[in-house]
């Protein structure tokens, strides 16, 4: 059988087809009774708009592209849920795609998404390369979530205060009595702004000489390998930040092989609050990063641009919380 078209809409309603077209593109110029109509005759033929054929006419495809550079960090869950409840809400599909596999086949990261013609493009996470978004910039609207590299002119970027976050908890190992206190860094400008605002807290406090930095690679088996290097100094640090989360599940994981109670021999503390984080086994002291926040708000920028295109590009900071869990406390016996 063929697909209910519609024509056979119109005639099952008793309208025309262009009174059907209005009521399927939401016109408020049609009256109610006309528009339940039209809407029953839809439901009970099953038919549903053509996209392709009203993205032709439209000149707009109504999807958005997601770039995700990490999919294993289960911090972009949130913010994606938070993008695309604004998204849909505005009348607008999400499109996601994987940079890092798009990478290693050799395409350009946002060429899949392009060749779909996508209406806008928001890019969540660091991108090894921000200079490649501004031809794509220039052709449609792109925002960057989450991350905090240099972006083209007329591109939004949307991130957590990653400065005020990382203050916030150091500050809060200071005051439990910590003066020894580590922290495993990351890559990019977030891991950049991270480690600068732990070093400068830690020298503000007069605590300069008690800062250590080691490299991370923001996943868990890095998060374990730099624990170990700092666990099994002879002056271990009483505390360890993580970059993320995902690290400090494995400093964690570390401090038990190692012997060590978490919170009574080192503290350990992550960043991002995500579900990890609430696991009650785990039970970690982070900070909360906002990403469904941050995910609403790149949604909205995208939105707004597309609503009115051009216009030079801002920075969005949304506001960070401590949340102090089971694996902070007061230095123990090594304190």
């Amino acid at each position: 059988m063929r697909p209910p078209t519609i024509r056979d809409v119109a005639e099952r309603a008793g309208v025309s087809k262009s009174l059907v077209s209005l009521v399927l593109r939401g016109s408020d110029q049609v009256r109610p009774e006309r528009r339940e109509a039209v809407l029953r005759a839809a439901r009970e033929l099953g038919y549903r708009p053509n996209a392709a054929a009203r993205s032709l006419s439209e000149r707009r495809t109504r999807t958005v592209g997601v770039l995700l550079n990490d999919l294993r960090n289960p911090w972009f869950v949130d913010l994606l849920d938070g993008l695309n409840s604004l998204l849909h809400a505005g009348g607008l599909r999400m499109l996601l795609s994987d940079a890092r596999l798009n990478r290693r086949t050799g395409q350009d990261p946002a060429d899949p998404l392009l060749d779909l013609r996508v209406d806008g493009l928001v890019v969540v996470g660091t991108l090894p390369d921000p200079a490649a978004l501004e031809p794509v910039a220039a052709r449609i609207p792109v925002v960057l979530a989450g991350a905090r590299e240099e972006v083209p002119p007329g591109v939004d970027v949307v991130a957590g205060d990653d400065e005020h976050g990382v203050r916030l908890v150091t500050e809060h190992l200071i005051g439990l009595g910590h003066r020894r206190v580590a922290h495993i860094a990351g890559y990019g400008a977030v891991g950049e702004l991270r480690r600068r605002s732990f070093e400068e807290t830690m020298r503000r406090h007069g605590l300069a000489d008690g800062a250590l930095v080691t490299p991370g690679d923001m996943t868990e088996e890095g998060g374990y390998r730099a624990a170990v290097r700092l666990l099994s100094r002879a002056d271990r640090p009483t505390a360890i930040l993580a970059v993320n989360d995902i690290a400090c599940v494995g400093a964690l994981s570390a401090a038990g092989e190692l012997g060590l109670d978490v919170p009574g021999d080192v503290s350990v503390a992550g960043y991002d609050n995500t579900g990890l984080s609430r696991l009650r086994h785990l039970w970690l002291t982070t900070v909360d990063n906002a990403s469904h926040e941050v995910g609403r708000r790149a949604a909205r920028c995208l939105l707004d641009r597309l609503e009115s295109p051009g216009g030079p590009g801002g920075l969005h900071l949304v506001g960070p919380a401590l949340q102090i869990r089971g694996t902070t406390a007061a230095p123990g016996g090594t304190g």
